[in-house]
């Protein structure tokens, strides 16, 4: 049976039950047509095996989801139209069902057997990883082969197998460097489009491009806000459609006066809502991964303060550095008691948590600021918007009627909110996304089809900086610096340090820096043990600064073989580590493409650390 045939099988989701028995006609034993139906729809078509009894049970499930009513109308619109803007509101099950609707009803083979595939984009990796694993789960199939995700340094996909690819905006826009027309892709999906992040900004520019010169490409944006006009707009009178989410209605609680702690408010709300609200589970939004932290922790000993009397809770953080067996566990039911998740916005609109019944919104999330004038790129906390605001009251009607409770007046809500996210383009350092459109072959900046066009000041501020790294000539044409630059996965800085270390004889080292640069801190600084994790970072410090540190820890792992022990031991985190070593080598591998000598100055040579600062 071949693959379109399949596909054919699998398009109305013939589901029988596995008891269901084959009717033989006749004496001679042969299967009607019917019965051959009724075979092929027990028949996962992606694996040629049986389906298992989870798939039935998660397909139940799936047909509860609002989008899956919404299916056909879904299909007919996709069928006619190039571009599709789809206003799905939280909850309704788009980031996993859409995808999954257009791989079974879209043709993915080309007229010579070349198999084209369906790419979801996704702004941050947590999501790009959790909702890859859970399509896999639905389709039946192991993740990394049909179904895939590719993140930075990370890619988790077969070039062979894979059909369906979750991958985050700024992975996409790396593979248009080197297929600028997309042309391994069938359909394109941008979800959380409302995230508005710099990628997904620059991915509309560019995708409305290849849209005209790739009439065989669909597009679908989906956004969970109503911002549809103005997408509706750009993407020249797309067609939209609408999908209600799965809302119970929220009540939403003020405070009184402004809160003067909001992290204090915040552990003070959890535990009386523990103790006064009914059964339900509690989601808190927070700020970044140390406030997390510090409140898991407070909670657990203001709730262990009650004793008994208050019943078990089980509380978990959610952020993106989070390795992802510790994410994976906000998903799962608790046996007994309350799950209190304690989250950065990832759970605003990335993730879907079930069993949230109470939200904590503090009112506030961090933010990537850049000063031009300064050349320095920040993340501050800042006052969240109304639509985010909004996004996360809805959390907590997904299961039963919830309460939000936002840790601030209605007074502020109405008066000091903006009313939307400033895109994130308008706020960001430029210099790699100008490096990434002369890649692409965009010269003409000014006039690039962007949404909302940044500051002038910004842009020119990238091309200044681009031209004094050489990565640009005086006509601000890429150089050939400036194509060996764009080829690596980081900011231009550490890309021209890289490129320059074989000069100085310390290409080994910089490659180290970079990758220990590229990864989350790798020092751990828990509560109850601070002076001695402060004692064990010291043994790793230098004169030279936090670089060389930084090689010390790495020099320091291999030497001792990778030993978890020893990094349990030195407060040393060792999926940092491991992750940066997976990161060093996939930049090797890029060095050794454009013949970038590895190479090392004698450690026991005066100019060994000197050689080391020259590139830096």
């Amino acid at each position: 049976m071949s693959m379109e045939r399949k596909r054919k099988v699998c398009l109305f989701n013939m589901v029988v039950s596995s008891s269901a028995k084959m009717s033989k006609s006749g004496g001679s034993g042969g299967a009607t047509m019917k019965d051959n139906a009724v075979v092929s729809s027990v028949i996962n078509p992606w694996t040629g095996m049986p389906y298992s009894q989870s798939y039935y049970e998660i397909l139940e499930k799936r047909k509860t989801l609002p989008v899956w009513q919404q299916k056909d109308e879904f299909l007919k619109a996709l069928k006619a139209n190039q571009c599709i803007i789809l206003v799905g509101e939280t909850g309704s099950g788009k980031t996993t069902q859409i995808p999954q609707f257009v791989l079974e009803s879209v043709n993915a083979e080309t007229p010579d057997g070349k198999r084209m595939m369906i790419a979801c984009t996704q702004p941050r990796r947590v999501a790009a990883m959790s909702v890859s694993r859970r399509v896999a789960e639905e389709m039946d199939v192991k993740i990394g082969e049909e179904v895939g995700y590719t993140i930075r340094f990370e890619d988790c996909s077969s070039a062979s197998k894979t059909l369906l690819k979750y991958l985050t905006d700024g992975m996409l826009l790396r593979e248009a460097m080197a297929d600028p027309l997309l042309e391994r892709y069938k359909v394109i999906i941008l979800d959380e489009a409302h995230e508005r992040t710099l990628a997904t900004d620059v991915l509309f520019g560019l995708l409305k491009k290849v849209l005209r010169n790739r009439p065989d490409l669909k597009l679908v944006v989906m956004s969970a806000t109503l911002e549809a006009e103005k997408f509706q707009g750009y993407f020249s009178g797309a067609h939209c459609m609408k999908v209600p989410g799965r809302l119970h209605p929220v009540e939403i609680l003020y405070s009184e006066e402004p809160e003067k702690n909001y992290v204090e408010a915040t552990i003070r709300t959890v535990v009386q809502i523990h103790m006064f609200e009914g059964p339900g589970d509690v989601l808190v939004f927070l700020t970044g991964e140390e406030e997390i932290e510090v409140v898991c922790c407070k909670i657990d000993k203001e709730i262990a303060k009650l004793g008994d009397q208050s019943g078990p809770v089980k509380v978990l953080p959610l952020y993106s550095t989070l390795p992802p067996a510790a994410q994976q566990k906000i998903f799962e039911p608790v046996s007994s008691g309350r799950k209190i998740v304690v989250s950065t916005n990832i759970a605003e609109t990335s993730l879907t948590i079930d069993g949230i019944v109470y939200v904590i919104d503090p009112g506030f999330s961090k933010q990537k600021v850049y000063s031009p004038r300064g050349c320095v790129e920040s993340l501050l906390v800042s006052p969240i918007s109304k639509a985010s605001a909004r996004q996360r009251a809805g959390r907590a009607g997904r299961t039963r009627p919830g309460k939000c409770f936002r840790l601030y007046t209605e007074k502020s809500f109405h008066n000091h909110l903006e009313a939307q996210t400033c895109p994130e383009i308008m706020r960001s350092n430029l210099a790699n996304t100008v490096l990434t459109l002369k890649k692409l072959g965009i010269d003409d900046l000014v006039h690039f089809d962007l949404m909302d066009p940044p500051a002038p000041e910004t842009l020119m501020r990238a091309l200044e900086v681009l031209y004094s790294l050489g990565a640009l000539d005086e006509e601000g044409n890429l150089t050939k610096l400036g194509e060996i630059m764009s080829e690596f996965p980081l900011d231009p800085q550490m890309s021209k340090m890289l490129i320059m270390s074989p000069r100085f004889h310390c290409s080994n080292e910089i490659l180290s820096i970079c990758s220990m640069l590229s990864v989350p801190n790798c020092f751990l600084r828990p509560r109850e043990a601070r002076k001695a994790a402060d004692e064990a970072k010291a043994k790793f410090g230098h004169m030279d600064g936090d670089h060389i540190t930084l090689l010390n820890v790495y020099h320091a792992y291999k030497k001792n073989n990778e030993d978890p022990v020893w990094c349990y031991q030195n407060f040393v985190n060792e999926k940092a580590l491991k992750a940066a070593d997976n990161v060093r080598q996939q930049l090797a591998r890029i060095m050794a493409r454009f013949n970038l000598k590895l190479c090392s100055t004698d450690f026991k040579s005066g100019d060994y650390y000197i050689n080391i600062r020259r590139p830096c």
